[in-house]
């Protein structure tokens, strides 16, 4: 069983950064899908980014492009959700969830929960105004 162990949250000012990280004992990334999703109080989980580890595709939920960037180590043991120019709307428990290689590049996109098989235990960003 792979065990997603997530942290990096954190209290933060509008317009801070924070880092998140997302890693597994014993199990590295390559060629998987690694996503991040959020799930503010009162609503839905939603995407908020993924990376294609066999190619780097990396894609964005609108609300974060140009703020977020998803990246992965060399190694593949950890991904990385840097998040800049935080804002209120982004206060959110944050999840890591891995999917099989395909998940990335799925239409209309790659956030489907039923498409992830392996899930983290989440980390609160609570950006303040």
């Amino acid at each position: 069983e792979v065990r997603l162990v997530v942290s990096g949250g954190g209290l933060v000012q509008a317009g801070g950064s924070l880092r998140l990280s997302c890693s597994a004992s014993d199990f590295t990334f390559d060629d998987y899908t690694v996503a991040w999703f959020r799930q503010a109080p009162g609503k839905e989980r939603e995407g908020v980014s993924c990376i294609s580890t066999s190619d780097g595709y990396k894609y964005y939920a609108d609300s974060v492009k140009g703020r977020f960037t998803i990246s992965i180590t060399d190694a593949m043991n950890t991904v990385y959700l840097q998040m800049n120019s935080l804002e209120p709307e982004d206060t959110a428990i944050y999840y890591c969830a891995v999917g099989q290689s395909w998940v990335a590049t799925t239409h209309p996109h790659p956030f489907a929960r039923y498409d992830y098989d392996y899930w983290g235990r989440g980390t609160q960003v609570t950006v303040s105004s």
